[in-house]
C-alpha cells in the first residue's frame, strides 16, 4: 500500500491555542515551512483555517478538528461533519479519538469508514491503549497513533513517551503504528522508531517557544 506519510518520518504538529501569542494561522503557516526546511514529513494541524495555511509547506497534512463540549470527554474531529471541513480545507488525513468513550458524534468504527469512503481520505485514529489500536486497525484506520496515551481517564500519564505501548502495538498491530505524546528530545524520537513506530508526531518542543521558553527558565532559576 502506498502511504501517504512515508515510512521512518518525522511529522510535525503545528498548533497553538487562543491563549498563545502565536495562535492563528499566518504564525501556523510560517512553522510549517520551518518544519519542512527542517526535513519534517508532514504536519499536523487544527481546525479548516490552520490546514488550509499550512499546505503551502506543501506536506501531507493531518487535519483535526478540536470540538470541545462540557459533555463530552471527545473532541478530536468527534463527528463526520468536523471531518468533513477538514478534507474541504485540503487535510490529506484525517485524525479522530478512537477510544470509546463517548462524543457528539458517530461512533469511531462508523467515522472511520465514512471518512475513507465518503471522503477518500486516509484515517489516523488516535488511541490510548493497545485494545483501542487493534479495535482501530479493524475498523479501517490507515495509521495507529500514541496520541492519547495518558490522556485517557484510564491510563497513566508516564513522565515520558510510552514507548511500551508503541512496542506493544508493533507486536500485534498491522498497520503502521505512530508514536506521539512527550516526544521531547530527538532521543526519544529516535527510541519511538527503534521501538517500532513507523513515524513520530512532535509538537510543542518544536513549535511551542513559550512552553520551551518555561522548561529552560525552570532550570535557569531552579524552581
Amino acid at each position: 500500500m502506498n502511504y501517504k506519510l512515508p515510512k521512518g518520518s518525522l511529522i510535525v504538529s503545528c498548533q497553538a491555542r487562543a491563549d498563545n501569542p502565536l495562535h492563528g494561522s499566518v504564525f501556523m503557516a510560517a512553522m510549517a515551512l520551518a518544519a519542512r526546511d527542517g526535513g519534517a514529513a508532514g504536519i499536523r494541524a487544527n481546525g479548516a483555517e490552520d490546514v488550509k495555511a499550512v499546505k503551502a509547506a506543501g506536506l501531507p497534512v493531518i487535519g483535526i478538528n478540536k470540538v470541545f463540549s462540557d459533555a463530552y470527554p471527545v473532541y478530536i474531529t468527534p463527528n463526520f461533519d468536523s471531518a468533513r471541513v477538514l478534507v474541504e480545507a485540503g487535510a490529506d488525513i484525517i485524525a479522530l479519538d478512537c477510544t470509546p468513550r463517548s462524543r457528539d458524534g458517530e461512533a469511531p468504527e462508523i467515522l472511520i469508514r465514512r471518512i475513507r469512503d465518503e471522503l477518500g481520505a486516509e484515517v489516523f485514529a488516535d488511541i490510548s491503549t493497545l485494545e483501542e489500536g487493534i479495535a482501530a486497525e479493524q475498523w479501517g484506520a490507515t495509521y495507529i497513533s500514541t496520541t492519547l496515551a495518558g490522556y485517557t481517564e484510564y491510563t497513566t500519564k508516564t513522565p515520558g513517551p510510552d514507548l511500551d505501548l508503541v512496542r506493544a502495538l508493533a507486536a500485534r498491530v498491522k498497520a503502521p503504528i505512530v508514536a506521539e505524546g512527550r516526544y521531547n528530545t530527538p532521543e526519544l524520537a529516535r527510541a519511538a522508531i527503534d521501538a517500532g513506530a513507523y513515524a513520530v508526531v512532535v509538537g510543542t518542543m518544536i513549535t511551542n517557544p513559550r512552553e520551551i521558553t518555561k522548561v529552560f527558565a525552570k532550570e535557569v532559576l531552579g524552581a
